[in-house]
C-alpha cells in the first residue's frame, strides 16, 4: 500500500483500508510509533497495536460495516505537518446480539507527516458524535448518560 499524496486524502485512505477488512492495512497508514485513541478512550502506541486492534474489530463487530468519509478539514502547521478532521458514517456494525447498529457518526482527527513518499499518520483520535448533548454525565452506578446543559 502506498501512502496517501496529500493530507486531503487520509480520510479516504483510512475508509479503503477499512473496507479490505486487513488491520495490517489500517497500520500502513501509522507511523511505527503512532498513537492512536479510540472513541471509548482505548490507547493504543504503535503501528502493530493499531492494525492488530483494527484487525480484531474488523474480523468481529465491524466486519460487515461501511464507513464513508464526508466533510474534511485540512489545517497546514507546516510544509511537514498537518491535523486533518473528517466526520465519518458508520452502518453495519453488529450488537453483542447479533443485531445490526443502527448508524454512528463519529470525528476523526488525525496529525500526519510528510514522508518522501506520501503523508502518513503519527497520531489519532475517533470522537462518536451525540445528537442533542454537548457531553456526558456519571450517574452513581457508572452509566454515561449524554447531556445537555444549554435548556436549563
Amino acid at each position: 500500500m502506498s501512502l496517501p499524496p496529500s493530507p486531503e486524502d487520509i480520510p479516504h485512505a483510512f475508509a479503503r483500508a477499512w473496507a479490505s477488512r486487513d488491520g495490517a492495512e489500517i497500520g500502513a497508514l501509522f507511523s511505527e510509533d503512532a498513537e492512536f485513541v479510540n472513541v471509548v478512550g482505548l490507547w493504543w502506541h504503535d503501528r502493530d497495536a493499531i492494525a492488530k486492534a483494527h484487525g480484531y474489530a474488523l474480523g468481529s463487530f465491524f466486519a460487515e460495516t461501511e464507513l464513508r468519509p464526508g466533510a474534511t478539514r485540512v489545517k497546514r502547521l507546516s510544509n511537514d505537518h498537518a491535523i486533518v478532521q473528517c466526520r465519518f458514517r458508520l452502518t453495519g456494525q453488529r450488537t453483542p446480539d447479533e443485531r445490526t447498529a443502527a448508524e454512528r457518526r463519529t470525528i476523526l482527527t488525525f496529525v500526519v507527516e510528510r514522508r518522501t513518499d506520501g503523508w502518513i499518520a503519527v497520531a489519532a483520535q475517533n470522537t462518536d458524535v451525540v445528537e442533542g448533548a454537548e457531553t456526558l454525565a456519571r450517574d452513581r452506578d457508572g452509566a454515561l448518560t449524554p447531556t445537555d446543559y444549554r435548556g436549563t
